[in-house]
């Protein structure tokens, strides 16, 4: 073997404890705004769901004791990535022209099979409830336009809480609630059976998701049993308003 010169060693160590130092000096806010910074766009701080899954920005025991870890664990790694795995295969048996768009496949979804309609639907709203959660439970409150808009519409946060509560423990079977920001700009509640979602030509009320509410059994079963008010109530302590004020201004 070929001894390394010093001079090169000193600079292969130091190059590595510079990358090393790059990483850790990522700042913590980007991972808690719900997606991980290599995924971010410069510009709007959305990434696009795109047809793949994406890693978590966060632990399997991040959200404890409000979701716990083996629920995390489960949802992502099972149901989830069975969804992505799903929808791929329906966009090669069903000749999805290349590039074209999940959202532009859900706001055609009737022209579509079943299996598109279900894994699409499960892929797009797991990605987005992913990265509509966050461990800093110091996080303030919804501020701003996106305050205003809620209060213009609702009263005030509280009333926007509890209709939104009412909708979530109302949705008979498995389902999600959403709060939308619809085509004139105003905001509704809404909830969709199975995994449907309001992008879809087929939802009853349609509109682009701010956020939504998994309340399929297994995102809560483990923990909650047959408390679904209860991990309602759990969700407001986890919610990303930080990205969801983002989603709102972007929208």
């Amino acid at each position: 073997m070929v001894p390394i010169p010093s001079s090169r060693r000193h600079f292969l160590s130091t190059s590595a404890k510079l990358a090393i130092a790059s990483v850790m000096a990522t700042p913590t806010l980007q991972w808690l705004s719900g997606c991980s910074p290599k995924l971010a766009p410069a510009t709007s701080g959305i990434p696009p769901i795109g047809m793949e899954q994406r890693p978590l920005a966060y632990a399997y025991s991040a959200l404890e004791p409000w979701i716990d870890t083996q629920t995390m664990d489960i949802h992502y790694n099972k149901h989830a990535a069975a969804y992505s795995k799903n929808l791929r295969e329906a966009i090669g048996e069903e000749k999805v022209a290349a590039g074209t768009s999940l959202e532009a496949i859900l706001s055609k979804i009737s022209s579509y099979s079943p299996k598109m309609r279900n894994n699409g639907g499960g892929h797009y709203n797991h990605e987005l409830f992913w990265m509509c959660l966050t461990p800093n439970q110091q996080q303030q409150p919804p501020q701003g336009k996106l305050l205003s808009a809620i209060q213009e519409q609702f009263s005030s946060l509280e009333a926007m809480q509890k209709q939104f509560n009412d909708a979530a423990k109302a949705r008979f079977g498995s389902g999600w609630t959403w709060l939308i920001q619809q085509t004139d700009g105003k905001l509704a509640i809404t909830s969709t059976p199975n995994q449907d979602n309001p992008l879809m030509d087929v939802a009853d009320k349609k509109g682009t998701p701010l956020f939504g509410l998994d309340v399929w059994e297994h995102a809560y079963y483990l923990k909650y049993q047959n408390r679904r008010a209860d991990y309602i109530d759990s969700f407001w302590k986890i919610l990303n308003w930080s990205y969801v004020s983002t989603r709102f201004q972007t929208a």
